[in-house]
């Protein structure tokens, strides 16, 4: 019935062609632009192709990517990858690059959609250490039924702080920061590298295939950014990790130049301009 109804609304709607970003809930919009025959443009972010977009790779006529090496990308379709600069929301292109890093620490703690419980408590021992050792400032995202316990532990170890949900201004939060601690979700790491914040990310494990780790490994293979395994960390080596990054400035400034190298061609004008050139051409 759903089926139905979708084909008859594409149909009603004359639609012409259909770009699917993937998931599940983009299948039965798929399916009846298949039956259709509407033109099907598919986009992956992910540095591992999604299972939903496996699905349609034989029937799509192009698939956005970021990179022509993408994992359980079939070989005799790599034909269809048509490389672009990563999207981002149009706010992010007016936002100014984050600061470099000084005596002044503005760190961002971002747990992804999800807000990461996991950053809620391990990262407590390094703030406490760098407190005592720079001007420290954190925007950490949490969830609702965390935000009194953190707020708590911020106001008992005087640390300045601004707490926030996965709905709120984040492109503030990130040109406001010059260090972050981040999953690795492909949004969140293209909006962290194109506004230059420096950032450790520690992919979820549980991530289906894999995903979050090659796209963390993506930008660590351009110099863009520092990994770090969850199963790994504990209170010492994410304190000593911190601790190096802000005092060894050459290295620092080295992932910001890598960043600004990567996303010297990604403006609002140009990457609308690659994807309508590609689809009026097909």
């Amino acid at each position: 019935m759903q089926l139905l109804n979708l084909s008859f609304f594409l149909k009603k709607k004359k639609i012409e062609i259909l770009i699917s970003t993937g998931g599940y809930m983009s299948l039965p919009l798929c399916i009846a632009a298949k039956i259709l025959n509407i033109k099907l443009f598919l986009f992956e972010p992910n540095m591992v192709l999604g299972r939903s977009n496996k699905l349609f790779i034989n029937s799509c006529v192009k698939i956005f990517c970021y990179s022509n090496k993408i994992k359980n990308f079939p070989l005799k379709l790599k034909n269809k990858i048509y490389v672009i600069p990563p999207l981002l929301r149009k706010e992010f292109y007016s936002k100014r690059k984050a600061k470099n890093i000084d005596r002044d620490i503005n760190l961002l703690i971002i747990g992804g959609s999800q807000r990461a419980k996991l950053f809620d408590t391990i990262v407590k021992e390094s703030i406490i250490k760098l407190s005592k050792i720079y001007k420290l400032k954190v925007f950490q995202q949490t969830s609702f039924k965390n935000y009194a316990h953190l707020k708590n532990f911020y106001l008992k170890n005087n640390i300045e702080n601004q707490l926030f949900d996965f709905d709120d201004n984040i492109p503030d939060f990130m040109s406001k920061s010059n260090i972050c601690i981040t999953r690795a979700g492909a949004s969140t790491l293209a909006e962290l590298i194109y506004l230059t914040v420096p950032h450790i990310a520690i992919p979820l494990p549980s991530a289906k295939d894999n995903h979050q780790f090659e796209n963390a490994f993506f930008y660590k293979e351009l110099g863009c950014n520092w990994i770090l395994n969850q199963n790994e960390i504990d209170n010492i080596s994410l304190t000593n990790k911190l601790l190096n990054i802000i005092e060894n400035k050459e290295e620092y400034l080295d992932i910001k130049k890598n960043m600004q190298n990567f996303n010297y061609q990604n403006t609002w004008n140009n990457i609308n301009q690659k994807i309508t050139t590609i689809i009026n051409e097909n």
